[in-house]
Protein backbone atom coordinates (compact mmCIF):
# COMPACT_ATOMS: atom_id res chain seq x y z
CA UNK A 1 0.00 0.00 0.00
CA UNK A 2 1.37 3.23 -0.83
CA UNK A 3 0.88 6.67 1.22
CA UNK A 4 -1.30 8.15 -1.97
CA UNK A 5 -3.28 4.95 -1.59
CA UNK A 6 -3.90 5.17 2.20
CA UNK A 7 -5.54 8.38 1.86
CA UNK A 8 -7.55 7.82 -1.42
CA UNK A 9 -9.11 5.06 0.63
CA UNK A 10 -10.32 6.71 3.26
CA UNK A 11 -11.55 9.99 2.06
CA UNK A 12 -15.21 10.55 3.00
CA UNK A 13 -17.92 13.34 1.40
CA UNK A 14 -17.24 16.28 3.73
CA UNK A 15 -19.23 19.11 3.96
CA UNK A 16 -19.15 22.32 2.20
CA UNK A 17 -16.19 24.52 4.39
CA UNK A 18 -14.95 21.65 6.36
CA UNK A 19 -12.17 22.49 8.20
CA UNK A 20 -8.92 20.80 7.99
CA UNK A 21 -7.68 19.01 11.16
CA UNK A 22 -3.90 17.43 11.16
CA UNK A 23 -2.56 15.34 14.10
CA UNK A 24 0.35 14.31 14.62
CA UNK A 25 1.31 10.67 16.31
CA UNK A 26 4.20 9.85 17.89
CA UNK A 27 3.51 11.78 22.02
CA UNK A 28 -0.04 12.92 20.12
CA UNK A 29 -2.24 9.73 19.91
CA UNK A 30 0.23 7.25 21.15
CA UNK A 31 3.08 7.70 24.22
CA UNK A 32 6.29 7.71 22.56
CA UNK A 33 7.35 6.41 19.74
CA UNK A 34 5.75 3.50 17.64
CA UNK A 35 8.29 2.86 15.40
CA UNK A 36 10.74 2.45 18.03
CA UNK A 37 8.77 0.31 19.70
CA UNK A 38 8.57 -2.00 16.61
CA UNK A 39 12.45 -2.23 16.34
CA UNK A 40 12.88 -2.84 20.31
CA UNK A 41 10.31 -5.69 20.28
CA UNK A 42 12.20 -6.91 16.63
CA UNK A 43 15.52 -7.55 18.78
CA UNK A 44 13.75 -8.46 21.86
CA UNK A 45 12.26 -11.30 19.89
CA UNK A 46 15.00 -12.66 17.65
CA UNK A 47 18.49 -13.98 19.27
CA UNK A 48 19.98 -14.01 16.14
CA UNK A 49 19.14 -10.62 15.78
CA UNK A 50 20.79 -9.03 19.01
CA UNK A 51 23.40 -11.50 18.30
CA UNK A 52 23.75 -9.30 15.26
CA UNK A 53 23.81 -6.09 16.67
CA UNK A 54 26.48 -7.19 19.14
CA UNK A 55 28.84 -8.28 16.71
CA UNK A 56 28.58 -4.83 14.30
CA UNK A 57 28.55 -2.62 17.76
CA UNK A 58 31.62 -0.92 16.94
CA UNK A 59 29.62 0.15 13.51
CA UNK A 60 27.01 1.78 14.80
CA UNK A 61 28.67 2.66 17.95
CA UNK A 62 31.04 4.42 15.78
CA UNK A 63 28.33 6.04 13.48
CA UNK A 64 26.51 7.57 16.48
CA UNK A 65 29.50 9.80 17.86
CA UNK A 66 28.66 11.49 14.78
CA UNK A 67 25.10 11.21 14.09
CA UNK A 68 22.76 9.44 16.22
CA UNK A 69 20.31 9.52 13.30
CA UNK A 70 22.66 7.43 11.08
CA UNK A 71 23.39 5.32 13.79
CA UNK A 72 19.35 4.72 14.15
CA UNK A 73 18.91 4.05 10.44
CA UNK A 74 21.95 1.29 10.58
CA UNK A 75 19.81 -0.57 13.24
CA UNK A 76 16.47 -0.66 11.25
CA UNK A 77 18.30 -2.61 8.17
CA UNK A 78 19.49 -4.16 10.57
CA UNK A 79 16.45 -5.37 12.26
CA UNK A 80 14.79 -5.82 8.98
CA UNK A 81 17.79 -8.05 7.16
CA UNK A 82 16.05 -10.43 4.64
CA UNK A 83 12.52 -9.24 5.07
CA UNK A 84 10.74 -8.75 1.64
CA UNK A 85 7.27 -6.52 1.47
CA UNK A 86 4.59 -9.18 1.99
CA UNK A 87 6.57 -10.45 5.31
CA UNK A 88 7.39 -6.92 6.30
CA UNK A 89 3.42 -5.83 6.30
CA UNK A 90 2.94 -9.07 7.86
CA UNK A 91 5.10 -8.32 11.01
CA UNK A 92 3.82 -4.52 11.17
CA UNK A 93 0.39 -5.01 11.05
CA UNK A 94 0.42 -7.92 13.26
CA UNK A 95 2.45 -5.48 16.05
CA UNK A 96 0.42 -2.32 15.03
CA UNK A 97 -2.36 -4.57 15.92
CA UNK A 98 -0.88 -5.50 19.30
CA UNK A 99 0.11 -1.98 20.10
CA UNK A 100 -3.50 -0.71 19.73
CA UNK A 101 -4.42 -3.30 22.20
CA UNK A 102 -2.85 -1.72 25.37
CA UNK A 103 -4.41 0.49 26.21
CA UNK A 104 -1.94 2.31 28.62
CA UNK A 105 -0.14 3.15 25.34
CA UNK A 106 -2.92 5.77 24.09
CA UNK A 107 -3.93 8.70 25.62
CA UNK A 108 -8.02 8.80 26.23
CA UNK A 109 -7.78 12.75 25.73
CA UNK A 110 -6.31 12.54 22.11
CA UNK A 111 -7.99 9.60 20.61
CA UNK A 112 -11.85 11.83 22.27
CA UNK A 113 -10.40 14.84 20.78
CA UNK A 114 -9.60 13.61 17.30
CA UNK A 115 -13.23 11.75 17.74
CA UNK A 116 -14.96 15.28 18.19
CA UNK A 117 -13.51 16.47 15.22
CA UNK A 118 -14.50 13.67 13.25
CA UNK A 119 -18.09 14.46 14.46
CA UNK A 120 -18.01 17.87 13.91
CA UNK A 121 -17.36 17.35 10.13
CA UNK A 122 -13.92 18.22 9.77
CA UNK A 123 -11.88 16.64 7.50
CA UNK A 124 -8.93 15.02 9.91
CA UNK A 125 -5.98 13.49 9.14
CA UNK A 126 -2.71 12.19 11.12
CA UNK A 127 0.73 13.54 9.55
CA UNK A 128 3.18 11.36 10.94
CA UNK A 129 7.15 10.19 10.79
CA UNK A 130 5.96 6.51 11.73
CA UNK A 131 6.19 3.92 9.07
CA UNK A 132 2.58 3.82 7.09
CA UNK A 133 1.79 0.16 7.54
CA UNK A 134 2.15 0.47 11.27
CA UNK A 135 0.59 3.73 11.72
CA UNK A 136 -2.71 2.27 9.59
CA UNK A 137 -2.30 -0.88 11.58
CA UNK A 138 -2.86 0.99 14.67
CA UNK A 139 -5.67 3.41 13.77
CA UNK A 140 -7.77 0.79 11.99
CA UNK A 141 -7.51 -1.71 15.21
CA UNK A 142 -8.67 1.71 17.60
CA UNK A 143 -11.25 2.24 15.23
CA UNK A 144 -10.20 4.99 12.81
CA UNK A 145 -10.33 2.94 9.88
CA UNK A 146 -11.59 5.99 8.02
CA UNK A 147 -9.15 8.38 9.46
CA UNK A 148 -6.69 9.24 6.69
CA UNK A 149 -2.69 9.11 6.99
CA UNK A 150 0.22 10.31 5.28
CA UNK A 151 3.19 7.97 6.96
CA UNK A 152 7.06 7.57 6.22
CA UNK A 153 7.14 4.79 3.81
CA UNK A 154 9.88 1.74 2.65
CA UNK A 155 10.95 0.29 -0.78
CA UNK A 156 12.22 -3.43 -0.78
CA UNK A 157 16.22 -3.29 -1.40
CA UNK A 158 18.63 -6.08 -2.16
CA UNK A 159 19.04 -6.83 1.21
CA UNK A 160 15.74 -6.14 3.24
CA UNK A 161 13.26 -3.12 3.19
CA UNK A 162 14.83 0.62 3.68
CA UNK A 163 13.47 3.99 3.94
CA UNK A 164 12.05 5.26 0.77
CA UNK A 165 10.10 8.24 2.27
CA UNK A 166 11.18 9.66 5.79
CA UNK A 167 7.92 11.88 6.62
CA UNK A 168 9.57 14.52 9.08
CA UNK A 169 9.93 17.84 9.51
CA UNK A 170 9.59 19.87 6.04
CA UNK A 171 8.85 16.50 4.73
CA UNK A 172 5.41 16.55 5.37
CA UNK A 173 4.56 20.20 4.32
CA UNK A 174 5.43 18.12 0.68
CA UNK A 175 3.40 15.26 1.95
CA UNK A 176 0.12 17.67 2.29
CA UNK A 177 1.34 19.02 -1.37
CA UNK A 178 1.27 15.63 -3.11
CA UNK A 179 -2.76 15.16 -1.93
CA UNK A 180 -3.32 18.98 -2.67
CA UNK A 181 -3.31 20.03 0.98
CA UNK A 182 -2.16 24.03 1.48
CA UNK A 183 -3.60 25.10 4.35
CA UNK A 184 -5.59 23.58 7.40
CA UNK A 185 -6.69 25.23 10.55
CA UNK A 186 -5.69 23.36 13.27
CA UNK A 187 -2.41 20.97 13.95
CA UNK A 188 -1.69 19.09 16.64
CA UNK A 189 2.24 18.48 17.38
CA UNK A 190 3.99 17.64 20.58
CA UNK A 191 7.89 18.43 19.22
CA UNK A 192 9.39 21.54 17.80
CA UNK A 193 10.37 19.09 14.68
CA UNK A 194 6.78 19.86 13.70
CA UNK A 195 7.56 23.78 13.47
CA UNK A 196 6.87 23.91 9.50
CA UNK A 197 3.61 21.79 9.52
CA UNK A 198 2.13 23.97 13.01
CA UNK A 199 3.41 27.65 10.80
CA UNK A 200 0.45 27.40 8.61
CA UNK A 201 -2.03 26.72 10.74
CA UNK A 202 -4.70 29.19 12.00
CA UNK A 203 -4.56 27.11 15.66
CA UNK A 204 -1.40 25.56 16.07
CA UNK A 205 -1.52 23.45 19.19
CA UNK A 206 1.02 21.86 21.29
CA UNK A 207 0.50 18.89 23.17
CA UNK A 208 2.19 17.84 26.61
CA UNK A 209 4.68 19.57 25.09
CA UNK A 210 7.36 21.24 27.66
CA UNK A 211 6.78 25.25 28.28
CA UNK A 212 10.46 25.12 27.02
CA UNK A 213 9.67 23.63 23.81
CA UNK A 214 6.44 25.64 23.60
CA UNK A 215 8.67 28.67 23.71
CA UNK A 216 10.78 27.55 21.16
CA UNK A 217 7.86 26.66 19.12
CA UNK A 218 6.40 30.05 19.86
CA UNK A 219 9.73 32.14 18.80
CA UNK A 220 9.64 30.34 15.66
CA UNK A 221 6.40 31.24 14.58
CA UNK A 222 5.83 34.49 15.92
CA UNK A 223 3.00 33.86 17.88
CA UNK A 224 1.36 31.87 20.70
CA UNK A 225 0.48 28.25 20.38
CA UNK A 226 -2.51 26.58 22.11
CA UNK A 227 -1.59 24.05 24.74
CA UNK A 228 -3.40 20.97 25.93
CA UNK A 229 -2.70 18.25 28.29
CA UNK A 230 -3.54 14.85 27.46
CA UNK A 231 -3.92 11.74 28.99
Amino acid sequence: MTTGEAVEGAETPLEDGARVVLFDFDGVLIRGDSFTLFMRARYKRSFGRKLLALVTSPVWLLLAIFSRKAAAHFLVRLALLFVGPARYEQMATAFGVELARTPRLFPRDGIAALRRHLHAGERVMVVTACEETLARAILDELGLAGVPVLASTFRPGWLGMRVRRHNIGARKLASLAEIGLARWDVAYSDSWRDIPMLRPATEPMMVNATPRTCKRVEKALGRAVGRVAWY
